[in-house]
């Protein structure tokens, strides 16, 4: 007990020593200074490959491209990952999402450090077939997070397979290792050949998870341990996801990166908090698995049409409880507060701010009285998302228990 409060505490006194030392030494903006010039260089100077690849403009291959980055977004993984509970494979699933979490905070960490502008359009031909390709392109481009997910999220999986004894020989590790491969070639020739990136970012996001996809390998098994069996893991946890708020660099400009990771740490402090109340009831390992006798296509259908109105009934009403809290706990403690699209009246003329305040926690530390409002809507995000994931594995298997599903 003792040992595991003294290593949470090292860790989080750990993160707020960083976000000192950044914050006085100006740390975000001398690693931007060094690094955004050498960015911009190479996106300029790989323009002439990008245009090549879109000699071959075919929309078959507009289609493809478009469909595999879907497949690869984040959306597709926070609709994909309440499935993978549902299913009865709850390690793997509470793995993601950490590893879905941790990959999407260290990008956008790093894309709004760089602040690196993605290739221009034109004379780049930019294809944005969803709502959610349009908000990525208002992203700075380094690093590409889809090819950084691909590799952390397909690599994972295929060490959660292969983990298994019937999986082992030589000839499945081969194919499975040769599917990722030519899946994260894919994701990245498609992310150039979309107009979205230019091949350093692809790079830069392919060694980045080559470097983060071992590190999470060698950690998972401890990182889970402590979320199903750990002491204090709510309340560390919370301490945790605080402390990264505060922690997400300042980019040159206001960006949706910080919208994306505020709501992946809200999902991740959701599933930890309900993972450490519901473990031993709904996701041990000798719960029922689809395609057993226990946990039938019909059953998981039935589990499907009831969770998910579900899960986003919770999330509306997260949203709604947060929008008329948080204000009142604000205007409680005399912060001055301004949201940026959740709540218009705060802003005092209805309109949408042209700037999100992203200070850093030692400003809104000691130097409150500078600042003239900070934005609510942060928060908002992430109650809302964690409201959703604890939904996802605590409220919605409790409805699987009393209809017997």
């Amino acid at each position: 007990m003792e040992s595991a409060a003294m290593w949470q505490a090292a860790t989080l006194c750990g993160i707020v020593a960083w976000i000192v030392i950044t914050s006085r030494l100006n740390v975000t903006l001398k690693l931007r200074s060094f690094l955004q010039p050498w960015v911009a260089h190479h996106v300029i100077t790989g323009t002439p490959f990008i245009l090549q690849i879109q000699k071959y403009q075919h929309g078959f291959l507009d289609a493809l491209f478009s469909g595999l980055s879907c497949v690869v977004s984040v959306p597709f993984y926070t609709a994909f990952l309440p499935l993978l509970f549902w299913s009865g494979h709850g390690r793997l699933a509470r793995q993601m999402t950490l590893l879905m979490a941790f990959c999407d905070y260290v990008g956008n960490c790093i894309k709004d450090s760089v602040s690196a502008l993605r290739p221009s359009s034109p004379p780049v031909r930019r294809v944005t077939a969803t709502k959610d390709e349009e908000d990525n392109a208002l992203e700075y481009g380094m690093p590409s997070s889809h090819t950084l997910n691909t590799v952390c999220l397909s690599g994972y999986l295929l060490h959660y397979v292969l983990s298994y004894p019937q999986y082992e020989d030589a000839s499945m590790k081969f194919v499975g290792v040769a599917l990722v491969c030519l899946l994260v070639g894919f994701i990245g020739l498609g992310r150039i050949y979309l107009g979205m990136h230019s091949l350093v970012d692809v790079i830069g996001g392919l060694a980045i998870g080559l470097v983060i996809l071992p590190f999470w390998i060698t950690v998972h098994e401890y990182v889970d341990i402590f979320v199903v069996s750990g002491q204090n893991v709510t309340s560390f946890w919370a301490a945790l996801s605080f402390l990264l708020l505060f922690a997400y660099p300042t980019p040159e400009l206001p960006t949706p990166s910080i919208e994306y990771h505020t709501a992946f740490n809200g999902v991740a402090f959701g599933i930890v908090a309900g993972i450490q109340q519901t473990y031993h009831q709904f996701h041990h390992e000798a719960v029922p698995r689809i395609f057993t006798p226990q946990l039938t296509i019909p059953t998981f259908v039935g589990r499907m049409l009831l969770g998910i109105p579900t899960i986003l009934l919770v999330k509306f009403c997260s949203k709604a409880l947060a929008k008329w809290i948080l204000p009142v706990v604000s205007n409680t403690l005399g912060i001055p507060i301004k949201s940026s699209g959740y709540i218009p009246n705060l802003n005092g003329n209805g309109k949408k701010s042209d700037k999100i305040i992203q200070s850093s926690f030692i400003q809104k530390l000691f130097f409150f009285s500078q600042q003239s409002t900070f934005d609510v809507d942060t928060g908002i995000r992430f109650l809302q998302y964690a409201g959703l994931a604890w939904s996802v594995v605590d409220f919605v298997p409790s409805l699987f228990s009393h209809v017997s599903l």
